[in-house]
This record gives structure tokens, sequence and C-alpha cells, in this order.
């Protein structure tokens, strides 16, 4: 089957990697559906929000419901909304996604009290207590024992979990522009204060390099997180990770505060629009450290500390026999992230180590995010041309084997094309920087 002129450069330059891709496509999790569309890059600014008009140059509070059927015990969840006189970016601001996680609910009430909304340009909408249900019994979890934060963007037809993030990223996060997701550690463990952000994503790179006094993570969140979810539907996210559950750290509050206002007006809020923050601390890759052996955890380093490869970040003792394990460092590097002192078992994650930047990394991962993004506007065609030939087939006959014999033919004369022809290929076409590639991710610090 000849291929249609007009694709023919975009599927030379992504149809040998056309298998690859589909095999190695990111798995969803249940109950969270994929965006059937994407919202566009550059949304007009905020008129309406949940139900009303926005009021400009004040700071007004809504409630948002979840959408359960026992709407007489529906817990409203409390948003608050600063718009500026002049039209301009929105904003969004999260906390208690996770409802044991205080320091974002007071970084938010902070801020959203601060904000002089007659000299602001654009909009910042804030739900400082997103899971009310958790926050209310001190809990991480909804009452169902389900994690929100891996659920979104959700499926209105999945479990309450899952229909709540549906509602909460349908009625709230499609109006954003911009989204910070406030969290801090969990399960015990305390993390300094960091963004963590896709920087193969160019619009999130710039987003975070917006942040104040902050280190940087590279890390592309789980499938079903809040930030995740936003990237994918076309919002520059952040996670703004400060601290441990369950307690209030004044330190910990206050540089995040500083962090999201300089952000706020390095997106041109509260004042120069893209402007750089400080020189950051980047880590493009991290590793936990573990016990080897169960007893009580003693740190020798904190939070922060700069460590060499073979240094002592702390030991395991048996209360029982006295024997002890040292756990050293296995890389020169930061410690970003730490379990406090407290029983652990054999295979605990004790020690988050941000990896000192290899040589040529950031390089790497630019050229990593371009790629991803140009073979992805790529698949898109050469996905068109199988289904184009699925189609023809299927009007000739019934036959399923025929229909799937064609769509394969299609791309096999694909591949065959690029094997035949030079690289590099123009490959501008659709922007689509928000499709990743698989990364794996450490499996113990979760957002």
């Amino acid at each position: 089957m000849p291929l249609p002129q007009n694709r023919s450069m975009l599927v030379i330059f992504g149809a040998c990697l056309l298998t690859g891709s589909l095999a190695n496509a990111t798995e969803r999790v249940r109950d969270v559906a994929p965006l059937k569309t994407e919202l566009p890059a550059e949304r007009p600014p905020v008129e309406r929000f949940l139900g009303k008009s926005i009021k400009r140059g004040v700071l007004d509070r809504r409630a948002w419901s979840a959408g359960q059927p026992l709407s007489g015990l529906a817990l409203p969840t409390p948003v608050l909304i600063a718009a500026g006189n002049t039209p301009g970016p929105t904003m969004c601001l999260t906390g208690a996604v996770h409802g044991d996680e205080l320091n974002g609910v007071e970084i938010i009430r902070r801020i959203m009290f601060a904000l002089d909304t007659e000299a602001l340009t654009g909009t910042v909408i804030a739900v400082p207590i997103v899971n009310l249900y958790g926050f209310q019994r001190n809990s991480r979890y909804l009452p169902d024992r389900r994690d929100l934060n891996r659920y979104f963007p959700g499926n209105p037809r999945g479990s309450s979990a899952a229909r709540i993030a549906h509602h909460f990223f349908q009625d709230v996060i499609s109006h954003c522009d911009a989204l910070i997701d406030i969290h801090t550690g969990s399960f015990h463990r305390t993390n300094m204060p960091q963004l963590r952000a896709d920087l193969s994503n160019a619009n999130v790179a710039r987003l975070s390099q917006l942040f104040d006094d902050f280190v940087v993570l590279h890390s592309l969140g789980a499938v079903g997180t809040l930030r995740r979810a936003a990237v994918e539907a076309g919002i520059p996210a952040v996670t703004l990770e400060a601290g441990e559950p369950l307690y209030l750290q004044p330190e910990e509050v206050a540089q995040g505060v500083r962090g999201v206002l300089s952000a706020l007006r390095g997106f041109g809020l509260m004042g120069d629009a893209n402007k750089v923050a400080s020189e950051q601390q980047v880590f493009y890759e991290s590793v936990w450290l573990r016990a080897d052996q169960g007893g009580v955890l003693f740190s020798e380093v904190k939070i922060g500390d700069a460590v060499e490869k073979g240094d002592i970040l702390g030991s395991v003792t048996d209360p029982i026999t006295n024997r002890s394990t040292l756990i050293r460092s296995s890389a020169k590097g930061t410690i970003i992230g730490m379990a406090l002192n407290q029983m652990v078992m054999p295979g605990f994650a004790a020690y988050h180590l941000g990896l000192a930047k290899a040589e040529g990394a950031a390089v790497e991962k630019a050229a990593e995010g371009a790629a991803n993004a140009a073979l992805e506007t790529v698949r898109k065609a050469v996905q068109e041309v199988a289904k184009e030939a699925a189609e023809n087939a299927s009007q000739s006959g019934d036959d399923p084997q025929a229909v799937n014999e064609a769509a394969r033919k299609a791309a096999e004369e694909a591949t065959q094309s690029v094997i035949s022809r030079e690289l590099p290929v123009d490959a501008k076409g659709e922007d689509t920087s928000e499709q990743e590639p698989r990364i794996s991710e450490p499996d113990e610090h979760p957002e």
C-alpha cells in the first residue's frame, strides 16, 4: 500500500519505532481513564469557575463537591480564588491530596491571604485541602483506603477514588495554565524542600526554573499522580515536596512560601514574567539506600548533607542481640530525603540520595525529551496510515484477520521506507512534548 504523500516525511522518521513504542507504552493504573482530548496549550483567561463569574480584585471563597451520590452527606471542599483586576494567566495550587500532609495547607494559607489582589495580573486558584476526608481523620488515604494521588485524571464510571479524581480534574485543574501540587514525605519519612519535575518537558522545565532556593529532582511522576495527569493534559505542573507528614514545620513552610511566591512572580502574576530564579541544584537521578537487617535506625546524617561514596549514613541495631549493620552511601550525592529514626525491617528505604550530576546528563535529558516529542508525533501519523489501511480492508469484507494484516503490512512498508532513506528528517509537526519516555521511578518517595 503506497503511503500518502502528505504524511510520508513524518512516517519515515518514526515508523521503525512503532512496534517498540506500542510494546513499551506506559500502563495506566486501573480506574484511570486516558484523557479523550488534550487541553489547549494557551487558554483564555478564566471568567467563570465552579458555576459563577470570577470576582476580580478580591479574594473569593467557593466550595467544590466531588459529585458523590449522597449529596446531603457530601463534604464541600473549600476553594480560594484570588483574581486580579487585570486578566492574565491562571496558576493553581493544591495541598493535602494526601490528608496527613499539613505543610502544604499552611503554605497555601499564607500565600493566598498575603496576595495583593488589586495588583495581581491573572488568577490564583488554590485548594488547600483536596482530600478533606483524609484530612479530618489525619489519614493519607480516602475512607476506602485508596490513595487519591494514584487515580488522576480519573474515570467517571470507576471506583469512588477514580470518580473523585475525575470531577476534581475536570472542575478545577482543567482551568489551570500551570499547577503546583504541594506534598510532604510519607510513612515516617521527611523530604528536603525540593521540586519534582519532568525536565524533559520544556514547559515544565521553564516552570521549575522560577522557584528560588529549591533543589530540583527530575522525575516523570508515577502514573495516576495529579502532576503527571496535568502534564499529559498539556498543563505544566511540578510537585513541591517539603518536610514530613502529620506535623507543621515552620522552616519548611517558610521556604515553600518563598519558592511559590517567586514562581508566581516569574509566571507573570506579580511582576517580572519569565524571571528565572537563582541558581538551582538539579539532580537527574536518585537512589534509595536500604537497611540490610531489622532493628532500630540511628541516623548520622541530616537532610541536605553532602556525602561521598562510602560515607556512613546511619546504622540499624537489633535491640535483642545488639548486632548492628552500617548503611553507607553508594555514590557521591546529597541527602534529599530520609526516614526518621524508627523500627525498620530488612529492605526498608532509609535514605534518598540525589546523585551528583553526571557529565552530559542535562544535554542527554534535553535531547531525549526533544526526540520523544518528535517521535510521538510521528507515531500518531503512522497509526493513521495503519488505520486507513484497516478501514479500506474492512470495506471489502468482515474478516478480522484481513483487517489486521492490512494494518500490519502498512506499518511494515513504512518501516522499510525508513531503512532505505537517510536521517535526520524534518519532523517539526505537532508539539507533543507532554508525552514522555518510560523511565523507572524510585518506589519509596510517592507523591
